[in-house]
């Protein structure tokens, strides 16, 4: 769920630059007294007791109101002195971009589709940032929204809060696509220095921006995994070198975009709701970031030191990152190249924390993927790439006994593959099934690693699918094959691959008896669900 980067160097430990001018393209070290790694993350700067201080933003000053959007009501009156704390509220994140130099002028990528294993929330798309078509711009009046009230339900515990806010969402649901592009409008009209900062492809950001709002607000009630899911947000928007500061301009747009779509909802108490929501929303991330900023950088610079083609499309990239690089298997992070700066995409590790400290990616290009295709077509040894932190609930709990069941389509056989290591240097004899998918035997690209670690550990099974035409293992699709064997119920699964095989591999899962709690994945569901 990352959102575009606006300027402002991260700078911190020594792992950004601030020049504009490729200046992070060459790593800058820091000295060896202070790359001394700590359990989890990078090195404190603090004594492990002390907590980052709170920073407190500057209040929003909601834009777009009532009277604009019906204009015969009368203008409300001036805000008196007193009063304006009570509308006031930080809001979602504004993204704030490395200091490189963006694409030329006019310079914009062919439409792109998903890159594989780009994660599923990462497709990049070829429209500039601008309303979509038949968007109004601001001032205009919005167009006739759907009601709300009858459609409308809530859970009976619902606190009068998120009644209020997630009737709004029901509401604008049906119109995300205007309502997230009027959001933007607003914030480049009235912030207009912001939107150089910003990457030329927006739908996907978009797209990610509403789903973390709908998210948000379904968890307004559960503190626990609010807290949770925003403080992840905060800690990997770090990367883009958000700053506290940068949070009232979104809120202000962002109140105006619902003030002008929400028309059968809004009210002043469901204003007052919003600013309530977003003042604890916004203070979670400013906590969590201040707080990550302690043990770890904001990015770190890695130099390909082998880049190995499996396929035309495929390639094996390995990295050496400037500083020590925390990580579980079955995780993955943000991926940013020198040739196209401030777009990031995400790529699960291909192997288990090393001795070396290297870091493996399997990268697929696809046409007109942005990142994939110069990962593959153009990066090679000694090039310089930045990475964000490492995230991704799709980890082995090695406190289990569990067999572990998992499912690899396409590159999506890179995080099992790191798993089945991770599984390997425990020295636990866990049974371990992996289904590996491909649409042929060529694009089994790496099949003969997973046979190497099948021979040596006899604990693990690995079973070749292809799809389309003749193989020497199973055929037909990866959730198919899955139910020929079993039974299942005493095994955690593991998903990785395209969105469309890992909803069809839960179904799977779940009518060979596995409970929802024991497969995991990192698809875009989870990634704006609850226990993303």
């Amino acid at each position: 769920m990352d959102a575009p980067t606006t300027t402002s160097s991260a700078g911190n430990d020594g792992s950004g630059g601030n020049s504009g001018e490729w200046g992070w393209f060459t790593p800058s070290r820091k000295p060896a007294e202070d790359q001394s790694p700590t359990p989890g993350r990078g090195a404190p700067d603090r004594e492990a007791g002390e907590r980052a201080p709170r920073r407190p933003v500057n209040p929003i000053r909601p834009v777009g109101t009532g009277a604009e959007r019906r204009p015969q009501a009368p203008p409300p009156p001036p805000a008196r002195p007193g009063n304006s704390a009570a509308r006031s509220a930080p809001a979602a994140p504004a993204p704030a971009a490395p200091a490189h130099s963006a694409p030329p002028a006019g310079t914009v990528p062919p439409a792109a589709r998903r890159e594989e294993h780009q994660r599923s929330d990462e497709a990049a798309t070829s429209e500039n940032v601008r309303p979509a078509r038949g968007t109004p711009a601001p001032g205009t009046p919005a167009p006739e929204s759907p009601a709300s009230g009858a459609a409308f339900t809530a859970p009976g515990n619902a606190s009068p809060d998120a009644i209020l806010v997630r009737r709004t969402m029901a509401e604008i649901e049906p119109v995300s696509d205007k309502v997230t592009a009027y959001f933007y409008a607003l914030l480049f009209v009235q912030h207009p220095e912001l939107r150089p900062l910003f990457p030329a492809a927006m739908d996907a950001q978009r797209d990610r921006l509403f789903k973390a709002l709908l998210t948000s607000a379904k968890l307004v009630d559960d503190p626990d995994v609010l807290s949770e899911y925003l403080a992840g947000l905060g800690r990997g928007h770090r990367k883009y070198g958000t700053q506290p500061e940068h949070y009232p301009a979104v809120g202000e747009c962002l109140i105006g975009a619902l003030t002008h779509y929400a028309v059968n909802s809004w009210s002043a108490e469901t204003e007052a709701a919003w600013v309530r929501a977003y003042t604890a929303i916004s203070q979670i991330m400013i906590d969590a970031a201040a707080e990550d900023e302690r043990k770890a950088p904001a990015w770190w610079h890695a130099e390909v030191v082998e880049h190995e083609r499996r396929t035309s499309d495929i390639a094996v990239v390995t990295v050496r990152p400037d500083q020590p690089y925390p990580f579980l298997a079955g995780q993955y992070t943000s991926v940013e190249t020198p040739w196209w700066p401030r777009v990031w995409r995400h790529y699960s590790f291909a192997a288990a924390p090393r001795s070396d400290g290297l870091l493996s990616f399997h990268i697929k290009a696809i046409p007109a993927g942005w990142v994939s295709s110069a990962l593959v077509n153009r990066a090679r040894p000694g090039d310089v790439i930045r990475l964000g932190p490492p995230t991704g609930s799709m980890t082995v709990d090695h406190s289990s006994d569990n067999g572990l069941l998992c499912l690899g389509g396409g590159t999506g056989i890179a995080p099992i593959k790191a798993m089945v290591e991770d599984v390997a240097e425990h020295g636990r004899q866990r049974t371990v099934e992996v289904f590996y998918g491909a649409r042929n035997d060529h694009d089994l690209y790496d099949i003969d690693t997973m046979l190497r670690l099948s021979q040596a550990h006899p604990w693990l099974s690995v079973r070749p699918v292809v799809s389309d035409g003749p193989t020497n293992g199973l055929s037909g699709r990866l959730p198919d094959a899955v139910r020929q064997y079993g039974p299942w119920g005493a095994f955690d699964a593991y998903l990785s691959g395209p969105p469309g095989m890992i909803r069809s591999g839960v179904d799977a899962l779940r009518g060979a008896g596995i409970p929802p709690d024991r497969i995991r994945h990192d698809s875009l569901e989870e990634l704006v669900a609850a226990g993303g």
